[in-house]
């Protein structure tokens, strides 16, 4: 049996310690000037890149680092926002801070503590906007910035009870648009664009309740108040212009094209779109010319090249002089800065990331049926030699996220300790539909542990795994599957490995934060007031008697969407229950940001799992 590599120089913790980074952005009226958020030196801290020289400057140097999501940078470069919250509960105030160093400025210091759902710029950089949750609800607000950038007081444009997501500005700050839930009360959006100054409503874009009308940007030209976006009214996604104040739209079918075709990106003469096909979680890049209605197929590297945090993520970028900044990363390459050419897609230059990368293990991806017939998809990596192995089924958080191809420290140090490791976009997932997507709501667990247990069968059939050595794992929601699956199927699981999850559904909205609120009612088909018995039904606690195998939990003491009273509650009983349970907090909201911590976590990790294995031979 293998031990933990605990060696510093042991491939698996050289990944964990390679720079990595974690959100890019390049202003669009400075596009030498791109800034990153990068863990270079441990913690997360921001960074400026000059794309003319390759130069890179540290710009912060605060003790814990910065935020790596609800970020986002001014058209003129000038300033990086982000939510300043305490510890990570992800309640707080936007600051901002100069790209050129100095300490952060609280842009709505009259305003109550919130959570952020938007943060957006007109390209003039005259006027910004913001998507913040209260007590009273989900709120945009429009902030006026004067000739010497400084902000004005917000104002506050639309108010509602149900969801809704983004701030995005025209290129002159005239009309701001949102994606909400008010048509369907539901995770099927549509568009509401407002005027920025007034808060009048200007036009909607809906496509039915079937169908989810997803918002990427307005036209960067002055005057030209057209929105890019995506509709699934065809059953795939599919980008759309549209005008808000005519109503005029304009569809792109591409019936060439099978799975899913995104919108990242509009160029800044406006002339071109950037576009994603998304089919079985992998990713080919096309620029689409408006004047010709011509699609062209981009020669880059195989891999993933965004990073999605709900509507923070870091998408390639057009830039003016016809390149693409990007993200960029697959199973061999951890997370880069790239330049891509405009034209073709060859892979230019690496703007920022690491050097001497341990060799790993491949991903595969590969295709399972539930035991309903549903095909899904995922991702398998395995240890040289034969099978089967000891293996570790991984869910993903989320629920509404996949798993692309990407590099991946914690896959790699399983395997090399002699697992095989097995990543699956379970129904829930995006990229595979709005049905196979919603078919969870109302009903949390029972469609994602069909296809666990359809991954883990056909592991065994296929002598990568050991029937009696399989664990679960995941993080979020996928924290909450392996708490689920432990107690809904446990025969099948040999231990369960969770991170930052859920065990309660009640206790767990009655102490998360107003913003989460709205998406767990998304889920449960209801507020628990509405469909308590939704959220007891769908909770691990429920079925605690029936957990077998032991489980490692890691939780975070100021976690506002997996809340620490549900899991103390959790743990209690399953030790009242004579139950095998090892809990470790941590001083954070929902994850760590510092490696160091990271890889103690792997280490214990993979220690409880070659324990429960020892335990097993003697």
């Amino acid at each position: 049996m293998k031990e933990v590599q605990t060696n510093k120089d042991a491939a698996w913790k050289q990944r964990y310690h390679l720079s990595s980074v974690a959100w890019v952005r390049t202003a669009r009226q400075k596009p030498a000037q791109t800034m990153l958020v990068s863990d270079k030196t441990d913690a997360f801290q921001l960074y400026a890149v000059d794309r003319t020289t390759g130069a890179i400057t540290q710009v912060t140097d605060d003790e814990g680092g910065v935020p790596f999501f609800n970020v986002a940078l001014s058209p003129d470069g000038r300033f990086f926002h982000y939510l300043q919250d305490t510890k990570g509960d992800e309640k707080g105030h936007v600051v901002r801070r100069s790209c050129a160093g100095g300490p952060p400025e609280d842009i709505t210091p009259n305003l109550p503590d919130y959570n952020l759902r938007g943060i957006g710029f007109a390209t003039n950089n005259q006027r910004m906007a913001l998507t913040i949750v209260t007590e009273a609800g989900y709120q945009l607000h429009s902030l006026d910035l004067d000739e010497q950038s400084q902000v004005q007081e917000p104002r506050l444009l639309y108010q509602d009870k149900l969801e809704f997501w983004q701030a995005e500005l025209s290129a002159d700050g005239a009309l701001a648009a949102v994606l909400s839930t008010r048509r369907t009360g539901s995770r099927l959006y549509c568009v509401v664009v407002f005027d920025a100054e007034t808060g009048a409503e200007i036009g909607e874009l809906w496509d039915g309740a079937e169908a989810s009308v997803e918002l990427t940007c307005f036209s960067p030209l002055p005057g030209d108040e057209r929105i890019l976006g995506v509709s699934s009214k065809s059953g795939q996604k599919r980008p759309y212009l549209w005008h808000p104040r005519t109503q005029e739209r304009i569809d792109l079918e591409l019936p060439d094209i099978d799975g899913d075709m995104l919108a990242w990106d509009w160029s800044p003469d406006g002339k071109t779109l950037l576009l994603c096909h998304s089919h079985w979680a992998q990713q080919q890049l096309y620029t689409y010319d408006l004047a010709s209605s011509t699609l062209t197929k981009l020669n880059h590297p195989s891999g993933t090249y965004d990073l999605s945090v709900g509507p923070f993520g870091s998408f390639p970028q057009f830039l003016s002089d016809g390149c693409i900044v990007s993200l960029w990363q697959n199973g061999a390459n951890p997370m880069q800065v790239v330049e891509l050419d405009g034209r073709t897609g060859t892979q230019k230059r690496i703007l920022f990331g690491p050097d001497d990368v341990p060799v790993g293990q491949p991903w595969r991806s590969v295709t399972f049926t539930s035991a309903d017939g549903t095909p899904f998809q995922g991702w398998v990596a395995t240890p040289e030699g034969d099978g089967p192995f000891p293996t570790i089924l991984n869910m993903h958080g989320g629920p509404h996220y996949a798993i692309t191809e990407t590099f991946s420290p914690p896959a790699q140090s399983w395997v090399d300790h002699g697992f095989a490791f097995c990543t699956i976009n379970f129904r829930g997932s995006t990229g595979f539909g709005d049905a196979f997507k919603s078919q969870i709501w109302g009903n949390l667990g029972h469609y994602e542990l069909m296809d666990m247990v359809a991954a883990r069968d056909w592991l065994v059939d296929q002598q990568i795994a050991q029937p009696d050595a399989i664990f679960l794992n995941g993080g979020s929601y996928g924290g909450y599957l392996t708490l689920w699956g432990l107690a809904r199927r446990p025969d099948l699981w040999a231990g369960g490995i969770a991170l930052v999850a859920i065990a309660d559904w009640v206790a767990n909205y009655e102490d998360a934060a107003d913003a989460m609120k709205g998406a767990f009612a998304v889920w449960h088909a209801g507020h628990l007031a509405d469909v308590r018995q939704n959220y007891v039904k769908s909770s691990p606690i429920t079925y605690v008697e029936n957990i077998q195998a032991p489980l490692l939990i890691v939780q975070g003491f100021n976690d506002t969407r997996t809340t620490p009273r549900q899991m103390e509650q959790f743990v209690a009983k399953m030790k009242a229950l004579g139950k095998s349970v090892e809990i470790h907090w941590f001083d954070a909201g929902h994850g760590k940001l510092d490696k160091s911590s990271a890889t103690d976590d792997q280490t214990r990790a993979i220690q409880f799992a070659l324990d429960i294995l020892q335990s097993r031979t003697k």
